[in-house]
């Protein structure tokens, strides 16, 4: 019970820094990557100086992150005089929270078994400690193993437009309420699509646990190619990306904040830390919509022909890993791939330009839900023939 409960309380831990920092770096790549395509320095101001001296630590504006975090808690906490005021201070924490929630499902990692973390002949005392604490235990790395995570991602994914709505229609102001209209339909008519997509990830793969799809993906097509789901299900990878895109209200789907025509859209009247967790949710939702897409199409923590054990190459070599050496390995690779994922929507965001509304309904409804439908239909066929 209590070694169940240690390794638990690691994994929440290690899932909300993972997905705080990595969202912070967000911030500071996102000004970098702009300034880089526009042909700009970016960010490089903010510093920190060592005590009594002159050096000054940039960090290639690193620091600018925690200086806007720090601003923002600092800032006058100014609300309208005529709102609700429980529903408005409840819509950033329903913004924020079930984002954070969703990573629960998320395998970063592959098997742990922390009685076999340290080799006895080199660590004898350390290994001995940790194999008479947790035994044989083994534990798959995520916070809440579910044998339907899939179900439950899709559950909680619904809740974040409740916040949404709540912001604008408590806040009392024309512009927070059009945004909130907008959020609302805008995520109610890409959810739909992103559920087909996945429903066709559910098809090929057989279940609806993650971890499961991430073991799926670590056989090979055709001897030599890894089963990765971007190969088995390219569509479907074109679909979810671009569904998860609009649900996260970004350009060229930025329609409910939309600053040149409503201000900030639903919480235009949010100041201080408030309007900070609107913004924080927006990049810790980029994480997690990168740790999804890693998951189901990028073979998730795995590299190509790697498995718990280590490396199983085509033509039958082999390389085995130390399993500390392999946990670690599949720690490092499913965070450097959610990193690159989340610098290509942040690529998207920079490179294309928002779509009118009636252009934006019209691709979730005309283009992209007849597409996805059309997917599950033949990824139905082909698995009915292939069984």
């Amino acid at each position: 019970m209590i070694p169940d409960l240690v390794v638990h309380v690691a994994f929440m831990l290690y899932a909300i820094t993972f997905m705080m920092l990595l969202a912070t770096v967000f911030t500071w790549v996102e000004r970098k990557q702009s300034a880089i395509m526009s042909d700009r320095i970016g960010a490089n101001r903010c510093y920190v100086r060592l005590p009594f001296t002159d050096i000054k630590f940039v960090a290639w504006g690193l620091f600018h992150g925690i200086a806007d975090g720090g601003k923002l808690l600092l800032k006058e906490n100014f609300t309208p005089l005529t709102y609700d005021r429980f529903c408005y201070n409840l819509a950033p924490w329903l913004a924020a929270v079930p984002v954070l929630l969703i990573f629960a499902v998320v395998p970063f990692g592959g098997t742990l078994e922390p009685g076999r973390l340290f080799d006895a002949d080199r660590f004898p005392s350390l290994a001995a400690g940790l194999q008479g604490f947790f035994g044989e235990r083994s534990y798959t790395m995520q916070v809440a193993g579910l044998d339907a995570g899939l179900l439950f991602v899709l559950a909680i994914s619904g809740f974040g437009v409740l916040g949404t709505m709540l912001a604008g229609w408590s806040s009392n102001n024309k512009f927070s309420m059009m945004g909130a209209s907008r959020a609302a339909s805008q995520m109610i008519s890409y959810e739909v699509a992103m559920g087909l997509a996945l429903l066709s990830m559910v098809v090929t793969y057989g279940t609806l646990d993650l971890d499961a799809m991430v073991k799926w993906q670590s056989g090979l097509m055709l001897g030599a190619v890894p089963a990765w789901g971007l190969f088995v299900q390219p569509f479907a990878f074109v679909l979810f990306l671009t569904a998860g895109i609009a649900e996260n209200k970004r350009i060229p789907f930025d329609l409910p904040e939309a600053e040149s025509e409503l201000v900030a859209g639903y919480f235009t009247e949010y100041t201080s830390m408030k309007m900070g967790l609107f913004m924080l949710s927006e990049f810790i939702e980029i994480v997690v919509i990168s740790a999804l897409v890693v998951t189901l199409f990028l073979g998730g923590y795995n590299l190509p022909y790697m498995t718990d054990a280590g490396f199983a190459f085509p033509g039958g070599a082999t390389w085995s890993l130390p399993h500390v050496g392999a946990v670690a390995l599949q720690v490092v690779t499913f965070a450097a791939k959610t990193f690159i994922v989340g610098c290509f929507q942040i690529q998207i965001r920079w490179t294309l330009p928002r779509f009118r509304y009636d252009q934006l309904m019209a691709l979730g409804w005309k283009i992209l839900l007849p597409l996805a439908a059309v997917n599950l239909v033949v990824t139905v066929l082909l698995r009915w023939v292939t069984l």
